[in-house]
């Protein structure tokens, strides 16, 4: 016979639980323990993950710094035009830096795999500067004017004013790299520079808020409409720089002592 060797149940219970508590300790002493191949692992794992957000964060960080250097140049360049000429190309500036979401999206949709060095490479609008002019020939000019400074490189050009989407949209898209100088580095950046009239860009912002993720039973036919818009819209901008040439053109031309005087009151205007 065997022998009994719990004679109650409080002793099985007893018996048991000192058990799992042995045991539980014994794996957690070695799981504490580095030189466990689990914690090893877990830990390997750990370090990669978070030097790759710090990689990440650090990117996004340039792509900012990339954007504030684009900012002032053509800050610069809307300055210049007022101190020369008495007027703002530029109606106003705008920035922004592409959510982590939508960089994952696209490269997604690119069926690019998300690394820092492919972030670099392949994605070129992760920094975006908006540059909204009163006139159509302001936006060739300031692009110009970018793009000829010794330290831009232009890498990519869409003319969509000339060659509309078929949507009806219209805007220049340049991708251009700028060197940004950091405490311990040079580092050249993408941005993408979208410039266009404030029609344009009114347009193109209605849009994206009447069609962004909105089901449209009759989408085509709305479509239609918002390309018709856009068509109207190029016709005003056409028109009213039209308005503009021909008043500058019937202006009857300074005399020396009138352009003088034109150039003494630049001195008090204020320089922003």
């Amino acid at each position: 016979m065997h022998e009994n060797l719990f004679n109650t149940d409080d002793d099985i219970r007893t018996h048991f639980s000192d058990t799992a508590d042995s045991q539980i300790n014994e794996l957690t002493k070695e799981l504490i323990s580095m030189s466990s191949p689990i914690i090893g692992t877990v830990y390997d794992q750990s370090k990669e993950i978070l030097s790759s957000l710090v990689e990440f964060k650090e990117l996004m960080m340039m792509y900012k710094c990339a954007i504030k250097e684009i900012r002032t140049k053509i800050e610069v360049l809307n300055t210049e035009f007022n101190i020369r000429y008495q007027r703002n190309p530029i109606n106003f500036i705008d920035t922004r830096l592409k959510r982590v979401t939508s960089i994952i999206e696209k490269m997604r949709r690119k069926q690019i795999p998300f690394t820092i060095e492919n972030i670099e490479e392949h994605i070129n609008d992760v920094a975006g500067v908006r540059v909204i002019c009163s006139y159509m020939d302001d936006i060739y000019t300031i692009a110009d004017a970018l793009i000829q400074q010794d330290d831009i490189k232009l890498i990519a050009k869409k003319d969509y004013i000339a060659n509309p989407k078929p949507n009806g949209y219209r805007s220049l898209h340049l991708i251009v790299s700028v060197p940004v100088f950091f405490a311990e580095q040079k580092k050249d950046m993408k941005v993408e520079v979208q410039i266009r009239t404030i029609a344009m860009d009114s347009w193109a912002s209605l849009e994206h808020q009447l069609r962004y993720k909105r089901p449209m039973t009759d989408e085509s036919e709305i479509a239609g409409q918002l390309k018709e818009c856009a068509d109207l819209i190029a016709q005003v901008d056409s028109k009213m720089l039209n308005i503009r040439t021909k008043i500058e053109s019937n202006s009857s031309e300074p005399s020396e002592d009138e352009i003088l005087l034109d150039k003494l009151s630049k001195i008090d205007t204020p320089i922003e």
